[in-house]
């Protein structure tokens, strides 16, 4: 959406390109924060034991627990940066199509897309947070 617009509204002002490849960017930060949950949920077992999780209950419970814990982990950062990759598509494009009508009002959007994309990286802190409290295996 925001790469058809920039490419529509340089036909009108071509200097504006660079100055809209800010909200490419933040698309592609979104992808980032998921790569950084995906590896912030693998763990290696520290014993090389596959059994060792069923040695006891407490065991099973925790890596029951765990799991559960990385399952919604996934699911509410993917969500949450889908979401935040649309919105910032979509004020992108916006914002390239008012840029080239309206050259002063590039920073009052792009501050908007700041906060815009700030959706993902609070999902990617609550994830984190929760990963920290989900006990490990």
């Amino acid at each position: 959406i925001t790469s058809s617009s920039i490419l529509g509204s340089m036909v009108k002002m071509p200097r504006i390109q660079s100055k809209n490849l800010i909200s490419i960017i933040l698309c592609e930060a979104c992808g980032i924060y998921g790569l950084i949950i995906a590896f912030s949920l693998v763990r290696e077992e520290t014993n090389g034991d596959p059994n060792a999780i069923y040695a006891s209950k407490e065991s099973y419970q925790v890596a029951e627990n765990s799991g559960y814990a990385a399952f919604w982990i996934g699911v509410t950062v993917g969500l949450s940066n889908v979401f935040c990759g649309i919105c910032v598509g979509v004020l992108g494009s916006s914002t390239a199509l008012v840029t080239s009508q309206n050259g002063s009002t590039f920073i009052s959007m792009l501050i908007v897309i700041i906060f815009a994309s700030a959706i993902g990286l609070y999902a990617v802190i609550v994830g984190i947070v929760v990963n920290t409290q989900s006990g490990g295996w």
